[in-house]
């Protein structure tokens, strides 16, 4: 039966709940809205909330370890991450139900440069990966207090899938290895892969490794489907037990987990090296860059599931604050979880609470129980970051963008190369820089058109699209289908000339439909002060119909407006062919003005 209770998961009908207002906004409390929550906690969400972070511990301690040796650094600091994040979370997220911690899709990201400089020693490793968690959070939290939460939304959803299957593919070639129980040295995806297979060739694999890790993968896919049943905890348990009863690890040569140190993370200073502070930083970025994508496309489904609002801008510093205390208590670069935050709210979570009693499991097991995993197999972990990565492989809707729009899904595939060939870091700058093309693009070489009056048909429309519109004796009416800047001014100038030179009758006005210009920098000014001077030669005045207020407002500020003169500027283009059929005199007759048959 559904609770009838109005909660942040179950809303009154018809409403949506907004941030608080008044005084709750003013000064430092609305940086923390974990603190407004409890202000307004109702007693009947706290049996929801532990029950809900009791179910996410399972979910939390195999995923943590098993995404820390993704990463490059021993288990325990998985737990680590896990635990402070959500601490954090809780008191700067805005998300009521939002889980964080260590997740697969930075695990590539964070390999690449703790694998290198670590050499492996796994104290320098967790030290690198604690000061990427610590470059991570001063950006996100920087950038959140600058409100720059929009910036992800300027990688389109293709990109954004061509990133991330790449990462997936990385993620997964990493751990096939651990899978079969060997190892390679890690030089990039494609080469490993040859590794891979020339070890198996050679003889190298432990099938009994194999087997445990592809049985635990084999029930994660088998169950991933039945959102009720802890198909993670089921598996891990599994290969737990068989392990330990077996005794695979000492007859076999499996290898497990071993003991975990008995104790919660301790406050320390990643310290690096001065060489370390260049790859570090440019981590440090793209894991920020990478788990605020993440985290604000899943933030946006849960709060419109849950019928909230969530500011992208308090979700960067929630993010941010989440990703510094896991730099500075032995943790290392952190996300949302996918897989996770579903777990929570199936549970019935209400609110940050559901993440504290989480963490709180957690630690409680390290101080009480930490050989409780002891028997834990590597390929088994292996397995659960297996499972992972597949499911960050988007296809359905790529299958949909190949349809519709191809040249959108050859730069995703054209993304997911990069990374895979050029590895994470490298090839996310790869996807940045793409995405910055496309969306210049649009604007660096607009549509434009010429426009006739369609029989019928109200308005002013393209000639290439109605062939048999009528155009204006003498009057050229060119729209422009962007805003005005410098990286287009020039082909704005070409094109304008075009519609003149190509007009079937000698041109005396050339009116610019400017409804979808919505700004004018000074190049562009510029420009149309040369493209007036250059059509006043040869006797055509330039007006513009339609253009907005604030854009006018620009032109006044760059003398441009008053050098044209008000009355070049009409509000419709309706208006503006009326005031050239009284300025001249030309053989027209609108169809809207003929007598009725």
């Amino acid at each position: 039966m559904s609770d009838p209770t109005p909660s942040p998961q179950n809303p009154e009908p018809g409403r949506i709940l907004r941030p608080l207002q008044g005084a709750d906004q003013a000064g430092w409390i609305r940086w923390l809205p974990g603190l407004r929550t409890l202000r307004g906690y109702e007693p009947a969400w706290l049996r929801h909330d532990i029950a809900a972070g009791l179910v996410l511990t399972t979910m939390l301690v195999p995923v943590g370890i098993a995404y820390a040796v993704a990463s490059g650094v021993p288990g325990i600091y998985g737990l680590y991450a896990t635990i402070i994040p959500l601490l954090a979370y809780a008191l700067f997220g805005p998300s009521r139900i939002l889980v964080l911690g260590p997740d697969s899709s930075l695990a590539a990201v964070i390999l690449a440069v703790v694998l290198p400089l670590s050499q492996g020693d796994p104290m320098r490793a967790i030290a690198l990966a604690g000061m990427m968690a610590v470059v991570s959070g001063v950006v996100c939290i920087a950038a959140g207090l600058a409100r720059l939460g929009f910036i992800t939304e300027l990688l389109s959803k293709p990109i954004r899938y061509g990133y991330m299957n790449g990462i997936a593919l990385t993620v997964l070639i990493s751990q096939l290895p651990k899978l079969f129980g060997f190892k390679i040295d890690n030089t990039g995806p494609l080469i490993d892969l040859w590794s891979i297979a020339t070890s198996i060739v050679d003889g190298l694999a432990n099938w009994t490794t194999f087997l445990v890790g592809a049985g635990t993968l084999a029930v994660i896919l088998l169950l991933k489907d039945y959102k009720r049943i802890p198909g993670i905890l089921i598996a891990v348990v599994g290969a737990t037990l068989v392990v330990g009863a077996l005794d695979l690890g000492a007859t076999a040569d499996v290898s497990i987990l071993g003991s975990l140190p008995r104790g919660l993370p301790a406050f320390a200073i990643p310290w690096i090296t001065p060489a370390d502070i260049g790859p570090v930083l440019i981590g440090g970025l793209a894991v920020a860059l990478v788990s605020f994508a993440d985290t604000s496309v899943l933030s946006r489904v849960y709060a419109a599931k849950t019928r909230t609002h969530v500011d992208p801008n308090q979700e960067m510093v929630g993010l941010g604050a989440a990703n510094l205390a896991a730099g500075f208590f032995q943790g290392f670069p952190i996300s949302s979880s996918s897989s996770r935050t579903p777990v929570a709210e199936a549970a019935g979570a209400r609110t940050q609470l559901t993440g504290v009693v989480g963490a709180l499991a957690v630690a409680l097991m390290l101080v009480a129980a930490p050989d409780l995993l002891r028997n834990l197999p590597t390929s088994a972990l292996a397995g659960v970051v297996i499972a992972s990565a597949i499911g960050l492989i988007e296809v359905a809707d790529l299958r949909r963008i190949y349809r519709i729009q191809r040249w959108e899904f050859w730069l995703s595939i054209a993304c997911t190369i990069g990374v895979a060939v050029l590895g994470a870091i490298p090839g996310i700058g790869l996807a940045i820089v793409i995405a910055v093309i496309e969306f210049l693009w649009d604007g660096w070489r607009p549509y434009s058109a010429v426009l006739g009056r369609a029989e019928g048909i109200k308005g002013y429309h393209d000639i290439k699209r109605y062939p048999d519109a009528r155009r204006i004796p003498g009057l050229v009416l060119f729209r422009w289908d962007a805003p005005l800047f410098f990286a287009n001014a020039e082909f704005f100038h070409d094109r304008a000339l075009d519609a003149v030179a190509t007009s079937p009758t000698p041109v005396r006005w050339l009116v610019v439909a400017a409804e979808p210009v919505t700004s004018v920098d000074v190049t562009s000014a510029d420009m149309l002060a040369e493209l007036d001077e250059t059509l006043r030669g040869a006797g055509i005045e330039l007006c513009f119909a339609e253009m907005k207020d604030p854009v006018k407002d620009k032109l006044k500020r760059f003398g441009l407006f008053s050098r044209l003169g008000e009355e070049t500027f009409f509000p419709t283009l309706g208006v503006a062919v009326g005031s050239y059929l009284k300025t001249f005199p030309v053989e027209w007759e609108d169809w809207e003005d003929r007598e009725p048959a």
